[in-house]
């Protein structure tokens, strides 16, 4: 079984703590997020493969890592580094801590276990197309050699999104578009062009109406660089969780939705950032399952733990 930590949240960045007490206790519940019901996943090392980790500040995060290592747990570390402004991005780290964080991966655990995602693609007065052409190639020649792939996207204007997108439109006094097709496959193709000449792989995330002969078609949940790291054959079955919109492996996900901080114009998985904040003001960290008493259907217990960003 791979586990994926996660694409609902950012558990790194924030609940680690809560993570390395489930990985000691080998198991944690999960709250489906369509019905609400719990249930049980293993975390013990003989069921699981290995772990993905989706972060955008891995800086809290780094020492568990050796921890796992230790362990015998294969991992890897998709890093979402966009050096987008704070109007766009409230809280992540910077662009450039979240760059020596990659390389330390690469340097710790070899760049297989790390893979930088430029995503999403987000087009506004402040974000154009020549920015992403100079911040892209900037970006690309930071990594290069701390990585061998970006992944990217285009962002996905969900209803959540153009929600946030319009809020904070008005409040920090900015555009934003959605570009035409035809304009994402002929820019994607520019980018790809970019990265190659970095020496990186170039794929695209669950878009596969924009690939090209340019353009690989990502696998986020990859058996093969699991495999890799792994230093064994691992088995894994198609399709993942966005079904045959892309070409990952299925995986079990531990994180909740409305649980992230960082506070990006463009998210799609916390309906605001104040419910955000009150989640995390009361996780506790010592329950089965990050969602704490929600999914158990008991209270949750304040922790009385202040915010702080490793910026």
């Amino acid at each position: 079984m791979i586990i994926s930590a996660s694409f609902r949240t950012d558990i790194p960045a924030f609940y680690g703590e809560w993570f390395l007490r489930r990985l000691e206790a080998g198991h944690c519940l999960v709250k489906n997020p369509y019905d609400g019901k719990p249930f049980s996943v293993s975390l013990r090392r003989e069921h699981v493969d290995g772990f993905f980790f989706w972060t955008k500040n891995l800086g809290p995060f780094a020492k568990k890592l050796e921890i796992l290592k230790t362990r015998g747990y294969p991992f890897i570390v998709s890093y979402s580094i966009t050096g987008y402004p704070r109007e766009l991005e409230r809280s992540v780290v910077s662009a450039e801590k979240a760059i020596d964080h990659l390389r330390r991966v690469a340097g710790d655990f070899g760049s297989r276990r790390a893979v930088w995602r430029y995503d999403p693609i987000l087009i506004t007065s402040l974000t154009d197309f020549d920015f992403h052409r100079r911040n892209f190639d900037r970006l690309a020649r930071d990594l290069a050699g701390s990585t061998d792939e970006v992944v990217v996207s285009f962002a996905e204007m969900y209803r959540k999104t153009k929600r946030h997108l319009f809020t904070a439109a008005e409040k920090f006094h900015f555009s934003w578009e959605d570009p035409s097709d035809d304009q994402k496959r002929e820019f994607l193709i520019e980018l790809a062009q970019i990265a190659q000449a970095r020496g990186l792989k170039f794929s695209l995330c669950a878009q596969r109406q924009y690939l090209s002969r340019e353009i690989n078609d990502a696998v986020c949940i990859d058996v093969q660089r699991l495999s890799d790291v792994a230093g064994l054959s691992i088995h894994g079955t198609k399709p993942g969780h966005r079904g045959k919109r892309c070409g990952c492996y299925q995986s079990r996900d531990i994180g909740v939705y409305n649980s992230c901080l960082h506070g990006c114009a463009y998210c799609y998985a916390v309906e605001s950032r104040e419910q955000a904040r009150e989640f995390y003001q009361r996780h506790d960290a010592t329950a089965e399952s990050l969602a704490s008493g929600d999914c158990l259907n008991e209270p949750l217990f304040p922790c009385n733990r202040q915010l702080s960003f490793s910026m």
